[in-house]
């Protein structure tokens, strides 16, 4: 998956939740942590592609750093 593809999910994750907007980031990062890390993506490269605030840099970390300790339910994948 290029960056590009990552931002715009970010993006649509965002945008479409039902005002758990920092909780779809995490998910975000929770569910493409493995595809993040194997490309060295940069959380700031994500966020300027969705053309969302840096500041979410530390969100999107949280998500990564808790991928290797929760499963995503099926209805979420």
């Amino acid at each position: 998956m290029t960056v590009i593809e990552l931002g715009n999910k970010l993006k649509e994750m965002y945008e479409g939740s039902n005002g758990d907007k920092t909780a779809m980031i995490h998910l975000f990062a929770i569910k493409y942590a493995d595809e993040i890390r194997s490309n060295r993506y940069t959380p700031k490269e994500i966020l300027q592609v969705a053309q969302m605030p840096e500041s979410y840099f530390a969100e999107i970390n949280k998500g990564i750093k808790l991928a290797k300790y929760v499963d995503v339910k099926e209805k979420y994948r």
